[in-house]
């Protein structure tokens, strides 16, 4: 139990748990915000667009409703309201995600002399240069 309790300690104190907790928090706002964007502005003219019926309302009825019985429909406003949200999300995360990977890449270039490189690639950096100075080193031997 104990060594439990340590690895979890480990894993929080590193970050990985604080990070998905950040990730997740910020997701979730960001989630509203796309919820009230697709509903607010960008629904209301596409609502406009098909005379005044409010998109997210449209359905396809296959029975409709009777005395006893509830109506039974395929609501495809919905549907195309959630993929409007999923489209927007998406495509905000892989500019993150691309912007986000060019820092990264140089950051990871030890010859890049703007970013600073983190000590583990400067150390392999070095290492591949010294690997290739012996190599030529050995190959003027032979």
């Amino acid at each position: 139990m104990k060594k439990f309790i340590q690895e979890f300690k480990d894993f929080a104190i590193k970050g990985n748990m604080i990070d998905m907790a950040i990730g997740i928090i910020i997701g979730t706002a960001f989630n509203k915000v796309v919820n009230v964007l697709v509903k607010k502005v960008i629904m209301p003219p596409l609502s406009l667009m098909t005379e005044g019926v409010n998109l997210a309302e449209r359905k396809y009825v296959l029975r409709e409703a009777h005395e006893d019985v509830s109506e039974v429909a395929i609501g495809y406003g919905e549907l195309i309201e959630v993929v409007i949200d999923f489209a927007i999300i998406s495509l905000t995360i892989f500019v993150v995600i691309k912007f986000m990977n060019r820092f990264r890449t140089k950051a990871e270039d030890p010859s890049n002399l703007e970013e600073t490189t983190p000590k583990d690639i400067e150390l392999l950096a070095n290492l591949e240069q010294l690997m290739k100075e012996q190599n030529e080193i050995l190959r003027d031997k032979k």
